[in-house]
């Protein structure tokens, strides 16, 4: 029901002007309709001028860390860059401010300064040529959408803000439920006889001390009683009524109140086990899960590269039934993220991973460098400051509307 109402919701979105995309760059707010091409540089910049004085501004990002570069032109020529002063602030949502102060190269004037993505921000350049100031200022926004609060709730759009998180880094193995060897007991005639009556079948749950079987001695014909080492189940007959007891077990109990659980692990998983560690074992089919200890690991491999590890489970209840197929999640290690993000908040902006940052009703994306991922949450290295509300939940919604206007952005 979720899925189809959101969805109907992002159809609402591009429909209505509910949400408000901002301006891409040089777009000064006219709206996706009223968006008209701009005129580019030689380089293929976005120009800005003031009488014969002329700017191509762009941002040069291959193979090296962004920068902008900015080329000069007086009366439709190009102006030797070390003639030009120039200074551009670039404001962005949530209140950074980045100064860039530039260097004449090779036909240009070049940052000092690396642009930081995103993209997106309010653009003030200052330039002094032959004597004479120039102002300019217009938007460069890419990655944003602003979202009224009845589509929010609508969209159930849900944020948590990014802070440190521990991260719990398990490994899956599969596996099966197996009796536990010393819980398991052949019930033997401590004297060779004939059975004259077996007292229990297969199924039957015995205690110890109980009888087992009546036998009939062969050398003092006398009968005598076999009673039950432990308690446990009757899983095994393998004699009946009227047998001779010879030296063959008459049946075998197995006590399953206790069962191992047998994996399966890989050399690369092997690496990182060790005896002691936390892991939680589920069955197949989503019923129950039980937390326990790896007692043990296999000091040699089978033919097939993997070596058998073991854990003990309770089972008074019955529910680990020797043979049935499980899964464990072992915990190898933790760590303290200095800061990490949900994984259900990441997408996918111009091949970069991203999340939405939350301002009141302005969302817009943060490309972010990622580290370790555990369970539901990813570590952020960089891109994303401690402390910025972002969107965890149905961040598709967003990225479906701000794709629309990644074509027209001049990057």
């Amino acid at each position: 029901m979720t899925l189809k109402l959101t969805s109907l919701v992002a159809a609402m979105m591009i429909a209505s002007f509910g949400v408000v995309p901002q301006a891409l760059a040089g777009d000064h707010g006219h709206g996706h309709d009223e968006h008209q091409e701009e005129a580019k540089g030689p380089n293929g910049g976005k120009m800005i001028e003031q009488g014969d004085f002329d700017l191509e501004i762009t941002v040069f990002e291959t193979g090296i860390p962004p920068e902008m570069r900015v080329f000069a032109y007086s009366k439709g020529e190009p102006v030797d860059p070390s003639q030009v002063n120039l200074s551009v602030v670039l404001s962005r949502l949530g209140g950074a401010v980045n100064n860039l102060s530039f260097t004449p190269e090779n036909g240009y004037l070049v940052s000092n300064q690396v642009v930081t993505e995103p993209h997106s921000f309010d653009v003030d350049v200052s330039a002094n040529f032959a004597g004479k100031a120039y102002q300019w200022s217009y938007e460069n926004h890419e990655g944003r959408t602003t979202i009224n609060d009845r589509l929010i709730k609508l969209s159930e759009i849900g944020t948590e803000t990014a802070i440190s998180q521990p991260l719990t880094f398990t490994d899956e193995l599969f596996g099966i439920v197996a009796p536990i060897a010393s819980e398991v007991f052949a019930v033997n005639a401590p004297y060779q006889g004939i059975i004259q009556r077996l007292h229990v079948n297969i199924g039957d749950r015995v205690k110890k001390g109980q009888v087992i079987a009546t036998v009939v001695n062969n050398d003092t014909l006398q009968s005598y009683q076999v009673t039950s080492p432990a308690s446990g189940e009757v899983t095994e007959q393998l004699l009946n009524a009227g047998d001779r007891t010879n030296a063959s077990a008459i049946v075998t109990i197995t006590n399953t109140d206790t069962v191992w659980v047998e994996l399966s692990a890989f050399p690369d998983s092997l690496e990182k086990l060790a005896v002691g560690m936390s892991m939680v074992v589920a069955d197949m089919h989503g019923g129950e899960q039980v937390e326990t200890e790896l007692s043990y690991i296999a000091p040699v491999m089978t033919g097939g590269h993997i070596a058998r590890v073991r854990a003990v489970i309770d089972n008074r209840d019955g529910h680990w039934r020797p043979g049935m197929h499980v899964k464990a999640q072992i915990q190898t290690r933790t760590k303290q993220a200095p800061l990490a993000v949900k994984v259900s908040a990441l997408q996918k902006f111009r091949d970069m991973d991203v999340v939405f940052a939350k301002y009141g009703n302005t969302f817009e994306v943060r490309m972010v460098e990622l580290g370790e991922r555990a369970g539901d949450y990813v570590e952020v290295l960089g891109g994303l400051e401690p402390g910025t509300e972002y969107v965890t939940e149905n961040s598709y919604v967003l990225i479906a509307d701000v794709m629309k206007d990644a074509a027209k952005h001049d990057h």
